[in-house]
């Protein structure tokens, strides 16, 4: 009697014996069965994935990132370097942003498959008429803060009037505004009635050298750069905009509609594969820094600043009470506050409609329960 392993690799091998046969005898349909059937059995066994790599019958996945190789996408390279995305039949490539690479673009040229941005520039996207969808909410919780040395007497959001504040724009200053009209303050960027709001930079020195008084700064990236400048953290306040009711979600992944229906299976496997990615980067923060430091550009960053990104991304991507089996399902809650801060402040023109789904998300979780 063949069992186990010997019979799964028997099985698979004369799926594609028959195959074969049939398309020698001019049944224009077996091609597609045959795939799908290595599909399966790859899904299956690592020994099945390997004969789906040497037919040429693993799918291709491009995935543009939002930014440069960082902490912030470990979970993507962990599921590379683990072979997840192998396991599932995929040869996935994944592509570094920039500042001058715009995600969006990418997905909707077709230069990239699946893309990784902020909801807020999603939603502004599809309100130009951009057939984007949010599939994936791998970022729970916003990661931006307002920054000010405790020297400078800003304690709260209402110590801002008066003072040189640093914001972030193109997109980013939506939680800033929101916050500000909370309070009563003018939430103009431009001629800004109660403070001198400054254009920000993607740097911190301006904050530093006491050009601003308050300054933008991610969690993971630009508060540890003031912290590992020499600054302590008690010398520090903090305005979070979790804590103040008008954060925005940011890093989600999105596809076309189009890719939405038909790419759903190769979509779905993606996105299995990329949360074992993350669950296995939160449990083993040691390797996702290694499997970061492999891509990163060692002329711009440390192991030791993307040890501490990599501790502040998992707080992002598993808020305390969020199990790892949800990680990266699009909270409806987050999503509608997000919409609606959008829709107030102009970012779009209209209420978002249709501008999620967890259909993927939901596929791709039975698939790893599996």
């Amino acid at each position: 009697m063949i069992t186990g392993r010997k019979y799964q690799l028997t099985l698979a091998l004369l799926t594609m014996l028959v195959a074969l046969l049939l398309a020698a005898c001019g049944d224009s349909t077996a091609t597609t069965p045959a795939v799908s059937t290595t599909a399966a059995a790859a899904n299956t066994t690592a020994a099945a994935g390997a004969t789906t790599a040497a037919t040429g019958a693993t799918t291709k996945i491009k995935l543009q990132l939002k930014w440069l190789h960082q902490a912030q996408f470990a979970g993507y390279y962990v599921a590379a370097d683990k072979g997840y995305y192998k396991d599932m039949g995929l040869d996935v490539e994944i592509l570094p942003g920039g500042p001058d690479v715009v995600p969006s673009q990418k997905v909707l040229t077709g230069a990239a498959d699946i893309g990784v941005d902020w909801v807020g520039s999603l939603l502004a996207n599809r309100d130009k008429g951009q057939p984007l969808v949010d599939v994936a909410q791998f970022y729970q919780s916003s990661g931006m803060l307002l920054i000010a040395k405790k020297s400078s007497g800003i304690k709260s959001v209402a110590d801002l009037k008066g003072r040189k504040v640093g914001v972030w724009t193109g997109g980013n200053e939506f939680e800033f505004r929101a916050v500000l009209d909370k309070y009563k303050l003018d939430n103009s960027i431009d001629n800004n009635k109660d403070m001198t709001v400054i254009k920000q930079g993607f740097e911190m020195d301006s904050f530093l050298n006491g050009q601003l008084e308050a300054a933008s700064a991610m969690t993971y990236n630009e508060y540890q750069v003031v912290l590992e400048a020499g600054i302590k953290a008690e010398d520090l306040n903090i305005i979070n905009y979790n804590t103040e009711g008008v954060a925005m979600l940011e890093d989600h992944l999105f596809v076309t509609e189009d890719n939405l229906k038909a790419k759903k299976e190769a979509l779905s496997k993606f996105l299995a594969a990329s949360q074992k990615g993350w669950q296995d980067a939160l449990k083993d923060q040691a390797y996702a820094v290694d499997a970061v430091m492999k891509r990163a550009d060692k002329a711009t960053t440390s192991r030791e600043h993307q040890v501490r990104m990599m501790t502040e991304v998992a707080k992002l991507v598993q808020p305390d009470g969020l199990s790892s089996e949800k990680i990266g399902l699009i909270d409806e809650a987050k999503f509608k506050t997000t919409a609606d801060i959008a829709l107030k402040f102009n970012v779009i023109s209209k209420p978002a409609q249709n501008a999620y789904s967890n259909d993927l998300m939901n596929a791709a979780m039975t698939m790893v329960k599996k």
